[in-house]
């Protein structure tokens, strides 16, 4: 293994031409010349010249703060030592669009923003703000990423975006002691799942505990199951409204979600109960249920409340298939975009793509990466390795779907998409109305 500057260097060598380009660059002293890297191993037989960046400046800009921030500045002083480039970093908090925006009507974008919106690099791209990724870059995201990946950065058949940081919306939390009593098992499909809740209702606990006082928990149960049962291309055909909200697939979803939600498995109150307070419900110090649904972040509502230690009896499983689906996630992530085209940018780019970087942050936590040539085992826990694993490992990845919505639509209380899931969850039995109602709230946003 190589050490220091030259690492991510060496191990990118067998990315086709554009790893390749930044082979030797720790060389500042002129040791990563001749097919070497700075730590002297070779980078698969072939001769490239040593890049310094010496004296260039560049800006990235993206949301994270404290100790995201500080995380990711790792992330950034790392290939600054690598390559003798100054970087510097802004946060633009909750004002992503905003911000870029006005960089670029200043005429001063950054070279990289990283953004959490697929919709934002979509329309920067349509308006020629940012631009394609070069060859080298490609060939690092090809090799080190899924196609899902790919396809969720690539714009009108051009790939702008390297996907840095995910999240996994796809898993369900377990109280193992819970389960342990019970007799409850890891479900591997949905009847499974229906099954084990069963189990945990007869021996005394609520199967699953809902927060449904607010919308958005209850859209990523929709989007879960929808996926599995209509599957990624219905998807990406209901996130841009392709198809009607009255489509059969959605009925069919809808179908296996009320089933659920009209069953005797779950809590009672959840209605008025927070996201929260569900979590709390399952891995308090009074426990009433033994499963809660929701993303990666459960862990650390878990570990706040304290009466619980994740990796010992808080535990999670996959969202259950359904109908035989293949492995799939619903998640979030930030996708770094470019605004500039120049060696050093690019360089930053390729950077981005390698393994290398995501692995200076994985092992301070609050890091899964979506590259799949990420070493796992420096995740810091079990948990957070099996949740980058299930992330990596999934034939199908697709984007929080109330996200690339219109926010009139799917991102805002007491109407659109939020709203109904709030009111299907009271009453689970009208699929008809709801279907209608999610139809006329889409027209009207889209």
């Amino acid at each position: 293994m190589v050490n220091g500057r030259g690492r991510w260097l060496s191990a990118a060598a067998g990315i086709a031409a554009a790893s390749l380009v930044m082979a030797g660059c720790g060389g500042g002293d002129g040791g990563g010349s001749g097919g070497e890297t700075a730590g002297g191993e070779t980078t698969g037989g072939e001769s490239t010249e040593a890049v310094d960046l010496s004296g260039q400046t560049l800006s990235v800009v993206a949301a994270w703060t404290g100790e995201e921030q500080k995380n990711f500045e790792a992330v950034l002083s790392k290939f600054e030592d690598d390559t003798g480039a100054t970087v510097n970093y802004t946060s633009f908090g909750d004002n992503g669009p905003t911000y870029i925006q006005g960089q670029i009507e200043g005429g001063n974008p950054p070279n990289i923003a990283v953004v959490g919106q697929p919709a934002l690099m979509e329309s920067l791209a349509s308006n020629g703000d940012i631009k394609p990724v070069g060859d080298d870059v490609k060939s690092a995201v090809e090799a080190n990423y899924a196609q899902s990946w790919i396809d969720l950065g690539t714009v009108d058949g051009e790939l702008y975006g390297v996907w840095f940081k995910a999240a996994n919306k796809s898993t369900v939390w377990y109280n193992k002691d819970i389960y342990d009593d019970a007799g409850a098992t890891v479900p591997k499909d949905w009847d499974g799942f229906m099954d084990q809740l069963g189990l945990i209702e007869d021996f005394g606990y609520a199967g699953l505990s809902v927060g449904a006082d607010v919308g958005w928990p209850l859209t990523d149960w929709f989007e879960n199951i929808y996926l599995r049962t209509a599957g990624a291309e219905k998807y990406d055909q209901l996130t841009k409204h392709e198809i009607p909200w009255t489509d059969p697939s959605v009925k069919d979803a809808l179908t296996v979600l009320g089933g659920l939600w009209s069953s005797d498995l779950l809590l009672e109150g959840g209605a008025q109960r927070s996201f929260p307070d569900s979590v709390t419900a399952v891995f308090g110090a009074d426990p009433k249920a033994g499963t809660v649904y929701e993303g990666d972040f459960v862990a650390g509502n878990i570990t706040a409340d304290g009466n619980s230690t994740v990796g010992k009896n808080a535990l999670f499983y996959p969202f259950p298939s359904i109908n035989g689906s293949a492995p799939a996630v619903v998640g979030g992530g930030d996708v770094a975009i470019h605004f500039t085209d120049d060696d050093a940018t690019s360089a930053l780019m390729a950077y981005l793509a390698s393994p290398e970087s995501a692995e200076v942050w994985v092992p301070q936590g609050g890091l899964t990466s979506p590259n799949n040539k990420v070493d796992t085992s420096l995740y810091p826990d079990e948990v957070a390795k099996q949740i980058a694993e299930q992330l990596t490992s999934a034939e199908t990845f697709r984007f929080d779907m109330s996200d690339q919505t219109p926010s009139a639509f799917g991102g805002t209380p007491g109407q659109g998409f939020w709203q109904e899931m709030i009111t299907f969850y009271e009453h689970p039995d009208d699929i008809q109305g709801t279907m209608e109602r999610l139809e006329s709230a889409a027209a009207s946003a889209y």
